[in-house]
């Protein structure tokens, strides 16, 4: 009986050998071979990263220069788009603050908002019209929706571009009006574009509702642009 035993123990000892003791760490919700090349970048170079990023925020601002009914700024939503449009237009739009050194106090500024200003706007406003959806009963995320909107000001970027270029020459009524017809069409093509992504997600008989705050973010923006007037 004993010599059985430890036969068995020796063949049970030979097992244990044969048990690999080398292997990956894998997580339990881990995908195929595929997924993993997919989402894992830890060994991807950072160049490949980078030009990865900017190539899906490029992606994004032509779904909005053409919009149409797109889950693309829903599926994977990202800030950095929103940030860099923020961070721009607070740049460009920025007033010149008075001379406080100045003891005449002839320089008073421009009245131009500050950057802080256009900053606080832009995701104060965001934030706003991203809580009135939700409260509204949207089914979008918070920060989904903060990306559309954010992203969607990029015709009003083109606009506040092309108004500066303007402003470099002589004004006049003329070249004023034509500030203000390319202003509006920004306007209503940011409109347009943000509710042809956040329009499925609200409840068809509150759509008024969820639309009405996005008219009046844009306008508001708008209007800083239309009234920039200095070049310096």
């Amino acid at each position: 009986m004993a010599d059985v035993e430890s036969v068995d123990f020796l063949k049970n000892q030979e097992g244990l050998n044969d048990v690999p003791l080398e292997g990956e760490i894998l997580s339990p919700n881990a995908g195929t071979e595929g997924e993993e090349q997919e989402f894992n970048t830890l060994d991807e170079p950072v160049r490949e990263t980078i030009m990865r990023d900017l190539k899906a925020i490029g992606i994004k601002f032509w779904h909005v220069l053409y919009p149409k009914q797109s889950k693309a700024l829903l599926k994977e939503w990202d800030l950095w788009g929103p940030l860099i449009l923020c961070v721009f237009m607070a740049i460009m739009l920025q007033g010149s603050s008075p001379d406080s050194s100045n003891s005449n106090n002839k320089d008073k500024g421009d009245g131009g908002p500050q950057f802080a200003e256009v900053f606080v706007i832009f995701w104060v406003g965001a934030v706003v019209v991203t809580l009135n959806t939700k409260l509204l009963g949207g089914n979008i995320s918070f920060f989904q929706s903060i990306c559309v909107l954010g992203y969607c000001v990029c015709p009003l970027t083109v606009a506040l571009i092309v108004c500066r270029i303007i402003l470099i020459a002589t004004q006049s009524t003329l070249l004023f009006i034509i500030r203000f017809v390319i202003v509006i069409a920004a306007f209503g093509w940011s409109t347009f574009a943000s509710t042809a992504f956040l329009a499925d997600s609200q409840p068809s008989h509150r759509k008024a509702l969820a639309i009405y705050p996005i008219f009046l973010f844009y306008f508001v923006i708008s209007w800083l642009i239309i009234s920039h007037t200095h070049t310096s």
